[in-house]
């Protein structure tokens, strides 16, 4: 996008599967990227993720817990996209505190950091339809209430609020994306604390069997990458995105049987076994959801492009090619 051409552009969890995605596209549109991550071990930082654009992107090694680091960094950027968060629902409940540091402390150091060092730099959060809870009603639009089931969608949702506020009273120019479950090639596979269809797209590969919890009838949106990275990158450039949130997300749902069934046809083979939910899982289990995207295809004109079985299919061939560096040893 001539948006970004000569533009700096500093991206939070930019080893990750959504930063180091978006920093390609950037790149190739002629931004400066400064990619910031921890690369704790748990999360989803990846030096793999870089494959082909090391020498064309900068990378700083801080965690965004320290607050200490995020001046310097913010100085001088015109664009933040703010991916860095803890994703893992079922960690967020066995050890509520480090979710707390960093999906609610940490935001409020990010967005004191743009205030006092950048006002000026246009900031997109990336927020989740997990903060929804399970769903009232079907499709989820924006109106919908918030209602998180686990300490990860309170934490997201407040992240999400502090944006909002900052841009309310200290005049910030945010945006937040409410994604869905989005999935494509660098995301993690080692385990299911990014997504559960990473578990899966290893296993399918591995040949090993693909558990679907519950009765498999749960229906999910799943967003491809390219997608997602393109309303992040249209919320970025266009001014009628400052002040508002969007749900990111796909017109038709599938249930997770099928999508299981549909894995395992693309590749040609392997196993699906239907078990019971697991015990700490069911309980912040949300049933059915799939988005109601109409807000930001009237006011940016993005709608998802790529179809399931053609998005499932370009991420099995990557992680056929290079899997070893994902569901190996980081």
């Amino acid at each position: 996008m001539n948006a970004f051409a000569g533009k700096r552009v500093l991206i939070t969890g930019g080893l990750g599967f959504l930063g180091s995605n978006l920093a390609r596209e950037l790149v190739d549109a002629g931004a400066h990227v400064v990619l910031v991550d921890s690369l704790v071990p748990e999360y989803g930082g990846n030096p793999a993720n870089l494959a082909g654009i090391e020498d064309r992107v900068t990378v700083n090694i801080s965690d965004v817990r320290d607050q200490h680091s995020l001046a310097p960094l913010m100085r001088g950027q015109d664009v933040l996209f703010n991916l860095a968060g803890q994703t893992s629902h079922l960690d967020s409940m066995i050890d509520p505190f480090t979710d707390l540091e960093i999906n609610c402390r940490s935001q409020l150091s990010i967005l004191e950091a743009c205030r006092r060092h950048n006002p000026e730099v246009k900031i997109v959060f990336a927020s989740t339809r997990q903060i929804y809870g399970r769903p009232r009603y079907l499709p989820v639009d924006e109106e919908h209430p918030v209602v998180p089931v686990d300490v990860n969608g309170i934490d997201k949702a407040a992240g999400e609020a502090y944006h909002l506020l900052y841009g309310q009273i200290h005049g910030l120019r945010v945006c937040a994306l409410r994604l869905t479950n989005t999935y494509g090639p660098r995301m993690r596979v080692r385990d299911a604390r990014q997504t559960f269809l990473g578990v899966w797209l290893r296993n399918v590969l591995r040949g090993d069997p693909i558990e679907v919890w519950g009765d498999g009838t749960q229906r999910r949106d799943l967003l491809y990458v390219d997608d997602a990275v393109r309303a992040f990158l249209l919320a970025a450039a266009r001014d009628e995105a400052e002040g508002e949130v969007f749900n990111v997300g796909v017109d038709s749902s599938v249930s997770l049987l099928e999508l299981a069934e549909l894995l395992v046809s693309l590749h040609g083979g392997g196993q699906v076994e239907v078990v019971p939910f697991p015990d700490e899982r069911k309980a912040i289990d949300i049933g059915d959801y799939f988005t109601q995207a109409g807000k930001i295809r009237a006011a940016l004109g993005w709608e998802a492009a790529t179809p399931l079985a053609d998005g499932l299919a370009r991420t099995l061939d990557y992680y056929a090619e290079r899997g070893e560096a994902y569901w190996g040893e980081v």
